[in-house]
Order: C-alpha cells, then structure tokens, then sequence
C-alpha cells in the first residue's frame, strides 16, 4: 500500500496579468508556506485556512509588484503588505532582492529573513530549497520542492516559464546570468521534476522539465552567442 503523500500543493491563477501564486507545505505539520502572495492576499490565506494549514511564512522568487504588491502601470496591487496586515509571518527572500521587496512594498527589514542560494526550508516531511537564478533581476529564486520518494516540484517564477524564459530587458536584468542559471542549475536538475512557473504563459499550467529540455528552446541551446540571438541581442 503506497502512504499517503505528506505535500500540501496549490498552484493559484491570480490577478490580471496571468499570475499564479503557490500554497507549499506539509500535510503532516499543518503549515504552509504561500509564494508569492499578490492580487488575491485574503484569498489565500482563506484557502489555507479552508485547508486547516497554518500560514507560516512567505517566499519570494523575485521584486516585481505583481508577484509582492505595490504600484505598476496605474494599478494597486495587494501582496506582501497586506499579508503582514492580516497574518504577520516571515517573508523569504533572495539578500540581493531584500532592498528592492523593501523599496516596493513597504516592508521594514525585520519583516525579512535573507537567503542564498542553496538555503532549505523544512515543513514536516517536506523541505524546500531555495535555487538563486539571478538574470530577470538580480535576487530571482526558483523553489524545489522536495518530498522523500516523489519527483521534486520546481517553482520557477520568472525565471523559467513553460516554452519561454523570464524578461532580460528589465532594471537588473542579465542575459548572461540567465543562461547561466538556465543551463547550469535548471537544465541539470532531473528530467522528471515538475515545472511550475509564475505565469501561465502558454496552454498548460505545469509540465517536466524533460519535456521542457526537449522543447524549450531558451533551454535547448548550449551556447551563450546562440541564447543572446533567441533574446534579440
């Protein structure tokens, strides 16, 4: 008999820009984690509750408003700001995006624990490590979700989207630190991980990274001249 899974795993679709926020954690434990918490904030702290889960924190996989709140584009999004309002937890972030989280959403430094890369998180039987991919922004962080026995769940952000990648062209932006973290920490994790990306950009909403390494071509491609020339550069 196969025991029961002890992952807690909700993709969300959020506000107008076709977003998805995430609801990480463990069955076992009762807690969750929420990644990047925007648009829909009571929404989802709703649906944790509903699901009897704790919200223990927040995580961050990059700045940009529509993924934490703020102003952008004449519109007022909710997010991080209004979490700290209702359920006050520890909001995750990659060090070198604490200032611009900071700058964008209001949240004073204690509101903030810093990470690098290679830093994991456990929630019962569930661990989530923090990937620092810099090049959409420089402190961009995917989260693979890890349970004992399954295939691990990748969190991308806008890092790496289903057939596409995230933006270079953007403050902060670095096409060559995309390919870096797009051939030499994506690409190499294993074929059957799960894809889940920050937006649903294309007609599914998750896939493998095998399927992605055999048609996404920004992952395809072996060298940087090439990777710049899909990029426009």
């Amino acid at each position: 008999m196969t025991a029961a899974s002890d992952l807690y795993f909700a993709q969300v679709p959020v506000g107008e820009m076709a977003n998805f926020a995430y609801l990480v954690g463990s069955r076992e434990a009762r807690e969750c984690l929420l990644v990047d918490p925007a648009w829909s904030v009571d929404a989802l702290l709703d649906q944790a509750e509903a699901d009897g889960m704790r919200v223990a924190g927040a995580l961050v996989t990059h700045y940009h408003q529509d993924h934490v709140g703020g102003s952008i584009f004449g519109m007022e999004i909710e997010g991080l700001a209004r979490l700290m309002a209702r359920a006050p937890v520890p909001v995750h972030v990659n060090a070198r995006e604490a200032e611009g989280v900071r700058k964008v959403t209001g949240l004073s430094a204690s509101d903030l624990i810093s990470h690098e890369g290679g830093d994991v998180l456990a929630l019962g039987g569930v661990q989530v490590r923090l990937l620092h991919t810099p090049g959409h922004t420089p402190g961009s962080q995917c989260f693979l979700v890890e349970e004992a026995g399954a295939p691990g769940r990748l969190v991308s952000g806008d890092t790496l989207f289903l057939g596409s990648c995230g933006r270079v062209d953007l403050p902060g932006g670095d096409p060559e630190a995309l390919f870096d973290s797009l051939t030499n920490q994506l690409a190499r994790l294993p074929d059957d991980t799960l894809l889940f990306p920050g937006h649903l950009y294309s007609a599914d909403p998750s896939s493998t990274l095998g399927e992605q390494k055999r048609s996404n071509p920004y992952l395809r491609v072996a060298r940087l001249e090439d990777f710049l020339g899909f990029l426009g550069y």
